[in-house]
């Protein structure tokens, strides 16, 4: 007999570690908000969309929290924690019953809004200003839009196979 319990454990602590490594391997940098675009939005749509809301959760917040301090924004890491956290919860809970093409994008977009929300708040907290914090907000939408297209793309690709038809231990 299977163990689910160790199978959620192990899934979970893989995409964390690949929601890390995702963010921190492919850095476009923004100059003018000192931070960067990456992959890593992307691979948490993916896990709560594959796993459910917990393990996307817990890899958005924990993998990008654990990114933010091995890259260097340590004083991030609390915010990234909170708000990519939240955008895996969300997006896990939109897309629990319905996997529609429709429900995804839409689950991502406003997982991809609670991401540039909690960015802007948390700028506002660090820079002392949100009138600065401004300036993220239309690159920290660049990171949404281009994780929604990701994170549909290959999220629909991965549940067509074989494999995640048939799986007990990773249905949600």
């Amino acid at each position: 007999m299977r163990n689910t319990k160790l199978s959620s454990l192990v899934i979970m602590g893989l995409m964390m570690a690949m929601v890390c490594v995702g963010t921190m391997l492919i850095q476009i940098p923004v100059p003018a908000t000192n931070g960067f675009i990456n992959i890593g939005d992307s691979i948490i749509f993916i896990t709560s969309v594959l796993f459910g809301p917990v393990a996307g959760m817990v890899a958005g917040g924990i993998g990008s929290a654990l990114a933010d301090i091995l890259s260097g924004y340590a004083h991030w890491a609390l915010f990234t924690l909170i708000i990519k956290g939240a955008e895996g919860l969300i997006v896990g809970i939109l897309v629990k019953k319905y996997k529609n093409k429709f429900i995804l994008s839409t689950s991502m977009v406003i997982g991809s809004i609670v991401m540039v929300v909690g960015y802007y708040i948390g700028g506002g907290i660090l820079k002392g200003s949100f009138i600065v914090a401004l300036e993220s907000v239309p690159w920290n939408v660049v990171q949404g839009v281009s994780s929604t297209i990701i994170g549909v793309l290959v999220s629909t690709a991965i549940m067509k196979t074989k494999y995640m038809k048939t799986s007990e231990a990773l249905k949600n």
